[in-house]
């Protein structure tokens, strides 16, 4: 299996590390040539530098072979879009997008992007987490 993972960020480079650690082939795009050290020394997967929205650089990390596309650079509209790229021009059926605003992932997910939000979880999460805190009344504080 291919993996094309655009954007080398915290999230991107772990996504990628471990899809290269389950023995897929992944190839890293990232703007910014220090990002390949988020990769580690030990890194077999390829890395091409550039903009995830340049067509050539998006080739060039091999997209029209990849089985899945990750899109987590640090930026919502950045992401939007070459998620589109994706699966309009390249017609990549498995494109997952991390969209940090919940109700722009809803909407694009309604769209038929495969969406992931961040702050969504985290709402959830917290959410559970409060609910579950046993409520004890507090006790009167002596005089």
């Amino acid at each position: 299996m291919r993996a094309l993972v655009i954007g080398c960020g915290r999230v991107g480079s772990n996504v990628a590390i471990r899809l290269a650690d389950e023995g897929w082939e992944v190839t890293a795009v990232d703007e910014k040539e220090e990002a390949l050290t988020r990769l580690g020394e030990n890194w077999r997967g390829g890395f091409v530098l550039g903009h995830g929205m340049d067509v050539d650089v998006l080739r060039e990390a091999g997209i029209e072979d990849a089985d899945a596309v990750v899109v987590a650079t640090d930026g919502d509209n950045t992401n939007i879009v070459i998620a589109q790229v994706a699966m309009k021009r390249f017609d990549n059926q498995c494109v997952v997008v991390r969209i940090l605003d919940p109700a722009r992932a809803d909407f694009y997910s309604e769209l038929g992007l495969r969406t992931i939000s961040p702050t969504k979880t985290a709402i959830h999460d917290l959410l559970d987490a409060a609910r579950a805190c046993e409520i004890k009344p507090r006790e009167a504080i002596p005089n």
